[in-house]
Formats: structure tokens, sequence, C-alpha cells
């Protein structure tokens, strides 16, 4: 198998899905480019990673690099891509797991939090696959991956920009579809579900926990083994969809 090469977004937690998505690809051979933020993670109440990213790269070894990328700032994707050209020659495919989130409800909303979330979530992952499909010149088996959490199933009342910049990137699959598939890359759109990264205290891990009906949250690997294949030239023919791989959530019981 020819190794590809990856752009993996949203990585700076061991814990976290983009670091699943990164052991995963690496574990079949191909090269992944890693960028998050770690001092965002550091700054929420679940707390960072400090070793994260270089503990995860020892792991991965020579399949694996990190750089440190703020998709506020706009420059910032077309510059990700470049880099992955610059280090391999080629970019294959952009797993998009990162996000931005904060608590925003309504009667307390800030413009400067919502324009953050959809410059974070949208526009940033707009321009990722502006600057990727530039770039890609396989031919065929390009992939965009991008991450969801299910807004249109149910609402998220405090979390209405996170909700509303989340629901773009679903559209983005269905307007971004059509448009790549001529170049030769599929765009795919994966909502995992609430899924076990350790945000979540105790008490909130519970009831949610309880609307499962196997009784348990979904983990990072099960998320990256639906990445796998869509990655994978056994998906050619999947794109434009949002695939919902929740086990079951019942989000209104």
């Amino acid at each position: 198998m020819t190794a590809r090469v990856f752009l993996v977004t949203g990585v700076s937690r061991r814990i976290g899905i983009g670091a699943a998505v990164a052991r995963t690809l690496a574990a079949d051979g191909h090269l992944v480019l890693l960028t998050g933020l770690p001092g965002y993670d550091e700054a929420q109440p679940y707390g960072g990673d400090p070793q994260g990213v270089p503990a995860l790269l020892a792991e991965l070894g020579g399949a694996a690099a990190h750089t440190t990328a703020d998709l506020l700032d706009p420059a910032a994707p077309a510059a990700l891509v470049a880099e992955a050209v610059r280090r391999h020659g080629r970019l294959d495919g952009v797993v998009a797991t990162h996000a931005y989130s904060t608590r925003t409800s309504l009667g307390g909303l800030d413009a400067t939090e919502i324009d953050r979330h959809l410059q974070v979530n949208v526009r940033a992952t707009l321009l990722l696959a502006d600057a990727f499909a530039t770039a890609f010149t396989a031919g065929s088996g390009g992939r965009l991956v991008l991450f969801s959490s299910g807004q249109r199933l149910g609402p998220m009342p405090d979390e209405l920009a996170y909700a509303a910049s989340k629901a773009g990137v679903e559209n983005l699959a269905a307007q971004l579809a059509p448009l790549l598939m001529p170049r030769g890359i599929t765009v795919n759109c994966l909502n995992p579900g609430p899924t076990d990264t350790g945000y979540a205290p105790p008490e909130a891990h519970a009831a949610v926990a309880a609307l499962f009906p196997s009784g348990r949250w979904g983990t990072p690997q099960e998320a990256a083994r639906l990445v796998r294949f869509l990655c994978s030239r056994e998906a050619d023919w999947i794109t434009g969809q949002v695939v919902d791989s929740e086990g079951g959530f019942n989000r209104y019981r």
C-alpha cells in the first residue's frame, strides 16, 4: 500500500478524537501532519494535556509531525496545507476534527463569541477545503472529512453559537461535494455523537451515558474507525453525506 498524506486538525490531547484519528491513519501506513492549539484546551474546565503532543509524536514515530496553528487566523488554513505539501510533496486528505465551543445561551449572547465560533468552525473549514482542493494533484482518492455534533437532530440551548456553526459545517459537505468530486475528492461529515474525551464532569457523564442503549459513551476510537473507512478507497463512491454514528443515542429520553 502506498503511503498517503493526511492533515488532521484539532490534535492536542491524547484522549481526543484527533489523536485517535492520527493513530488509526498512521497504523495503516499513512503519513500525518497534525495541528492543534494546546493552549485552548488548557483554558477549558476539563484542562489540557501538557505532554499530549510530544507523547503522541513519540508514539507515532516518523509517521507524524505536529505544528501549532490558531484557526482564528484566516491565513492559517492555507499555511497548514502548504506545510503538508512542503514536508511530503503532496496532500491526499484533510480530517477536520477541530472545534471552538463555549457556552452561548439566549439572553446572554455576545457578538464576539458568535464570531469566534463561525470563524473557527465554519470559515477555517471552508478555507481548508479551498486550499486543499487547490493543492490536490493526485486525480483521485482525495478525502475531506468534516466533523459535526448532530445539531439538526435536536436542540443545544446552552451552545447556540456552536450549534449554528456546526450545522454550517454539515451543510458544507453538501455544498462542496459536487464541486470537489470532479477533482477526485470526496467530502463527508461525521457526527460521532457524544464522545468520551474526558471533558464531562462525573454527574453529566453519567446522565449522558444513560441516554445510550449500551449505557456508555462513544469512544474516540469508534469515530476514528469510521474516518478510516471514509478515507479508504472502499469509500470512493460516498460523498456529500452526513454520517450519524451515535450508538442509538436518544437525546430526547
